[in-house]
């Protein structure tokens, strides 16, 4: 077993949570994701036991509370969060690879701060600013958060299933269409009152609406890797990474199953977690 440590970290507008697997020295690696918090990390950090491993619950998720909880968070706040955890670690550059929002979290932390990252492994960034259809895109998203408001999480969520599954270009009209029966999905369709989703309240709006800063992420001497699951197919995330990495004049690399392909079972879907941490560690290498 590789023993784990848990520090906090007092930041400007929270108090951050990260864990360190193990002591192997050398350059450490992060795992981060957004709004996922580190549990969903430990499958894939138990695959890394020759390196030290840091996983960490973004602002406002776990055990990182935020002192303005009602206020969105932007990616440079996150960027600023992940910069901080990374001087409490590391005396140098740090590899990072980071999925979903979290890897708009990194890229604007590479933007911001290009010598604290050697290698970023981004993987399916949800970015819909660089996707032809992202009038569309943003609408939707832009009802989503209406929906979360006026409803609540469970009809919010249910639209936000069916667009991040949608295969290619959204519809110029998928805003305006009917939600999705939430109870299809598991999901309540009563609304209990609270406003505290991560996802839907702090991130969803700033993150997919991110512009990423191409001439500086071009500029820097880090190494990016940007990912796309071979069973995304054509929907946003994947979407997003094949055309950001068009931008920065790279191919993207395909890693094994699908967004969430480097969870372990115990979160009860199919994926690749062995297959997907090769593929990283290749990456890395």
């Amino acid at each position: 077993m590789t023993a784990v440590q848990t520090h906090t970290l007092d930041v400007p507008g929270a108090t951050l949570t990260y864990d360190v697997h193990g002591e192997a020295g050398g350059t450490p690696l992060l795992l981060v994701g957004s709004p996922m918090d580190a549990r969903g990390f430990a499958y894939l950090a138990g695959r890394f036991a020759d390196r030290t491993v840091v996983t960490y619950d973004p602002r406002g998720t776990g055990r990182s509370p935020r002192t303005d909880p009602g206020t969105e968070a932007t990616p440079e706040d996150h960027a600023a969060d992940l910069a901080a955890v990374i001087d409490a670690v590391a005396a140098g550059p740090a590899d990072v690879f980071a999925t979903s929002g979290g890897a708009i979290n990194a890229l604007a932390l590479v933007a911001a701060r290009p010598e604290s990252v050697r290698t970023l492994v981004a993987h399916e960034p949800p970015l819909a600013e660089v996707l032809p259809d992202r009038e569309a895109a943003l609408a939707a998203i832009a009802d989503i958060g209406r929906t979360y408001r006026t409803s609540g999480v469970g009809p919010a969520m249910a639209k936000f299933i069916v667009l991040t599954q949608w295969a290619g270009p959204i519809p110029d009209d998928a805003a305006a269409a009917p939600g999705p029966d939430p109870a299809a999905f598991g999901l309540p369709s009563t609304d209990d009152g609270s406003r505290d989703d991560a996802l839907l309240g702090q991130n969803l709006r700033t993150s997919t609406g991110y512009r990423p800063d191409v001439d500086a992420l071009r500029a820097a001497p880090t190494r990016i890797v940007v990912a796309a699951g071979v069973e995304s197919g054509e929907q946003l995330a994947a979407r997003a990474a094949r055309a950001l990495a068009d931008r920065l004049g790279i191919t993207a690399t395909a890693f094994p199953s699908h967004h969430g392909g480097f969870m372990g079972p115990e979160f009860g879907f199919p994926s690749d977690p062995d297959g997907f941490a090769a593929a990283l560690r290749a990456a890395l290498d």
